[in-house]
């Protein structure tokens, strides 16, 4: 790992085992983009690279020179206006009136580790020689202001890490428009384009296309990152796939308003684009003022998209998470909201956890209901107190019952919100997002608390603080269920309303930072009707989320499957549901439902009481399995093998560090007759062990297949075919729809 800068041809080289980013200072001062991929030889000049020639229609920077445009260079931080006439990095309204910017090279410097960026998350290291950082100091002479890039490479992976920062040093005030956190200009457009969206219920699934001229983009303007688009994009060659080819990522971390967009222009270069979306976005910068753009991670891989993944999880999970809980196994835990909703008592909910407790699980999660007037989704958001009429010794009470019982205890809160209908509205009608003399649009009847203002903020933390610590709460939910619409504060006076949608952001970072050290032993699992928020920024304060609130077996293997793409395992709350399912009405046997779990923070969301004797043994079954198994479902070195969106069956695996031990996951949506026998190519195994290959099926325990040399098992493959064609025969049963194995290798 090592950044150069070579004076003499003013390039600067990024560079570790794995990737080279290289750079240089045009003619103009301005910041040119010349190589990022594939590690290349460390040399004094990359000038070649450096392409210009005379075009017709093309504007020119220098007075009689025609062959140096922006137009046909690659750029680091693209502006509009001064030849180049693609969508810009930067767009900057002066009091003129001008949206003309120059920033133009000024100094640098060269740094091991990484520098925090305050008020925001953001990857780490905990030793200096985990990574350096380039800061590039540039500067607009007509505005004075300056603008900061910063570009941290890792030691390990083909990993870069950028974010820029703009500081008005100039006498006058600017507004920043539009400030990416990423732009990257790549010489062609070879690539296939894959976003990962959704709605709720069906998050981040993959949806691939080609690159072509003109512009493709996905975002969010709901005031969160969305269920509809997730801040990651893939680019990869056309012949990549899971195993081989060149594959680049982009994932922003942060959780609000966002922007991807690939430009292919017609000479077939592309620039990616990364980082707050600009519509409803206006930063005043003030003489002295500054504004940090989020951080965005480029990956490079030539080794597939589960290298692109492995890579990210190994990152998001050590090195963006963090705390107390980042590198332990999670509890395995019980919701009762699929088993109650609003209806409980606190004799209902213990009777629950006695049974949960014999079943083997650990942690009692008390979701919505347990506090002011909330008996409905219509009224008691704002007001965390709990109901006495509910639980009539408190949420102290409940908890100490729960922890005799020998398990720990959860609570789930939605802080940012309030209902009309609350204590908090009638006191502070004020403290919604919400514009005068307008109507005030509503989501599950509730309204959102305006967080970019401190008193609403530090009201907010006072009695979520107080609830904490009154009820050694060990696990909290944090809810978010509707988008932000009316974006406006009294607190901002008019020319600064377009700061609104990122100081709110900001104030949720600032309760998750204020609550996560206060209270740094409690599991913070973030939530936003399921995936609405299922981003970096919150991996940062939440090691884990709620990946969906669709707990279908069957439908959790796409949304857990594109997951896996950017997110680690050990991030994505899976749980066991009843059924029929209350999304989708399927019945899915319970072992298929489980093996699903089994990969994430495992937990159940159903009502125990209402199982046989025979479900409740399966279940203690299962609880003990992942207690046994769990390091390696959570924290193993993942891999999918077949995809749900591409066929009838699905698969993936998690294998050990060493490659001592792997778990196989196998899923069959729909039973077939006669089926073909079939075999599974696993990865990531060891050529010259010996595995032994234990099956679990159904109800069975398990029962050894055979022993197998790793060689075998990647190339030859596993063999899937299944023992009977309809009627259940010694060694196996009888395959149903809905079916899954797993296999044990050790």
């Amino acid at each position: 790992m090592n950044i150069v800068y070579h004076e003499a041809s003013r390039t600067f080289h990024l560079y570790n085992s794995c990737i080279s980013y290289i750079m240089t200072i045009l003619p103009n001062g301005q910041m040119g983009q010349l190589y990022f991929g594939k590690a290349v030889h460390p040399r004094e000049d990359y000038s070649w690279l450096l392409e210009m020639v005379p075009r017709s229609m093309t504007s020119y920077i220098f007075e009689g020179e025609r062959t140096f445009s922006l137009e046909h260079v690659r750029q680091e931080y693209g502006v509009y206006g001064s030849s180049d006439y693609r969508m810009p990095a930067v767009e900057i309204l002066q009091e003129n009136g001008s949206r003309i910017s120059d920033f133009r090279y000024v100094s640098h410097t060269i740094q091991p580790g990484k520098p925090r960026l305050a008020g925001l998350p953001a990857t780490y290291t905990e030793q200096d020689d985990e990574a350096m950082t380039l800061t590039l100091q540039l500067q607009d002479p007509v505005t004075g202001v300056s603008l900061s890039l910063l570009y941290t490479i890792f030691a390990q992976g083909g990993v870069l890490a950028r974010s820029a920062c703009f500081t008005n040093q100039g006498q006058e005030s600017v507004h920043l428009l539009k400030a990416m956190s990423l732009c990257l200009d790549l010489p062609d457009h070879d690539y296939e384009w894959i976003q990962f969206s959704g709605a709720w219920a069906r998050e981040r699934h993959p949806r691939a296309r080609a690159l072509e001229q003109g512009i493709q983009s996905v975002g969010s303007m709901r005031g969160h990152s969305s269920h509809e688009h997730n801040p990651f994009l893939i680019l990869k060659r056309p012949h990549a796939d899971e195993s081989q080819g060149e594959v680049l990522g982009f994932s922003l971390i942060y959780s609000g308003n966002f922007l991807a967009q690939a430009e292919v222009d017609t000479h077939d270069t592309t620039r990616v684009l990364l980082g707050i979306h600009p519509e409803w976005f206006d930063w005043k910068l003030e003489p002295g003022g500054s504004f940090q753009t989020p951080e965005a991670v480029m990956v490079y891989t030539d080794r597939g998209m589960n290298d692109l993944s492995q890579t990210f999880h190994r990152l998001y999970r050590t090195r963006l998470a963090r705390g107390f809980w980042r590198d332990r196994q999670r509890p395995i835990l019980i919701n009762n909201w699929e088993s109650t909703y609003f209806d409980f008592t606190e004799d209902k909910l213990l009777a629950l956890a006695k049974t949960a407790r014999d079943a083997g699980i650990e942690l009692f999660v008390l979701d919505d209901g347990w506090f002011g007037k909330r008996c409905s989704d219509h009224a008691g958001l704002g007001d965390w107190t709990p109901n006495p009429e509910r639980l009539p010794q408190g949420i102290s009470g409940l908890a100490r019952k729960i922890r005799d019982l020998g398990m720990d205890f959860g609570l789930w809160f939605e802080p940012e919100m309030v209902n009309k209908d609350s204590d908090l509205y009638r006191a502070h009608p004020d403290w919604i997002l919400a514009v005068p003399e307008r109507n005030q649009s509503h989501g599950r009847y509730q309204h959102v608390l305006d967080f970019s203002r401190k008193e609403v903020v530090d009201h907010i933390y006072a009695q979520m603080a107080e609830i904490l610590k009154d009820g050694s709460v060990s696990y909290v939910k944090w809810d978010m269920n509707r988008s932000i619409t009316e974006c406006w504060s009294p607190a901002l006076p008019a020319d600064r309303q377009g700061e609104v949608f990122h100081r709110y952001i900001l104030g949720v970072y600032d309760l998750y930072e204020r609550l996560t050290q206060a209270f740094p032993q409690v599991l913070f699992e973030s939530c936003a009707s399921g995936g609405a928020r299922f981003d970096p920024g919150l991996l940062y304060y939440a090691p884990q989320a709620w990946t969906s609130d669709d707990t279908d077996a069957v439908e959790r293997l796409k949304i857990q499957y594109g997951t896996s793409y950017c997110y680690p395992v050990s991030s994505m709350g899976a749980h066991v549901s009843a059924v029929p399912n209350h999304q989708l009405h399927r019945v899915t046997p319970l072992h298929t439902r489980a093996n699903v779990a089994f990969f994430g923070a495992f937990g159940y969301e159903l009502d125990l009481n209402r199982l046989s004797q025979e479900e409740l043994a399966q279940i203690r079954q299962q609880t003990a399995f992942m207690k046994q198994w769990r390091g390696l479902l959570q924290f193993g070195t993942f891999y999918r093998l077949e995809s749900p969106f591409e066929g009838n069956t699905a698969a993936w695996m998690t294998v050990r560090e060493d490659q001592a031990k792997a778990i196989v996951g196998w899923y069959r949506v729909l039973n077939t007759v006669t089926p073909p026998y079939t075999r599974l190519r696993l990865t990531g195994l060891d050529p010259d062990r010996l595995y032994t290959v234990t099956v679990r099926e159904k109800n069975r325990a398990g029962r050894v297949v055979g022993q197998f040399y790793g060689d075998e098992l990647m190339h030859a493959g596993l063999v899937t075919s299944d023992q009977s064609s309809g009627e259940s025969l010694e060694g196996g049963e009888a395959s149903c729809d809905f079916d899954s194995r797993l296999y044990i290798l050790e």
